[in-house]
């Protein structure tokens, strides 16, 4: 109990409405993010995951629909790693939790540049809000 108290007010309003520093631990895919979060407090492990509110991208093998699919989420991920390896600033702006509950969503900002609409800019990315997601495997977008 104690520790959903610090995260609730860790993500308190104030928070969210800010940018705050990250440090990217890894890319999991083109739009998800995972970055160190010292501040969660054991025995939790240290890292926080951020999807990106307002897009989508492909899924990977496994998951994918189709091979296209699963090819474009690779070049989604690469495009996330690359601004990620050569960022000199990122942060992050807190929504919310997502619907799963395992991930925060919020805005990733990679040297003051919105990762959402580079993603979408770079044809890597839909824009999505809550609807019903757009498949993968027909056509080149």
């Amino acid at each position: 109990m104690k520790t959903l108290l610090i995260l609730l007010f860790l993500f308190s309003n104030a928070v969210l409405a800010e940018r705050q520093p990250a440090t990217v631990v890894r890319v999991i895919d083109g739009d998800t993010i995972k970055i160190s979060a010292p501040w969660v407090p054991a025995p939790l492990k240290p890292e926080i995951s951020i999807r990106v509110s307002g897009v989508d991208t492909p899924e990977h093998a496994g998951i994918a629909q189709c091979d296209l699919e699963a090819q474009r989420a690779d070049k989604a991920t690469e495009f996330t790693q690359g601004l990620i390896t050569h960022a000199k600033k990122i942060e992050v702006t807190y929504t919310q939790w997502d619907k799963y509950g395992g991930r925060i969503l919020g805005e990733v900002w990679v040297d003051d540049k919105a990762l959402s609409e580079q993603l979408i800019a770079a044809h890597l990315a839909r824009a999505y809000h809550g609807e019903k997601k757009q498949g993968w495997c027909h056509g080149q977008d």
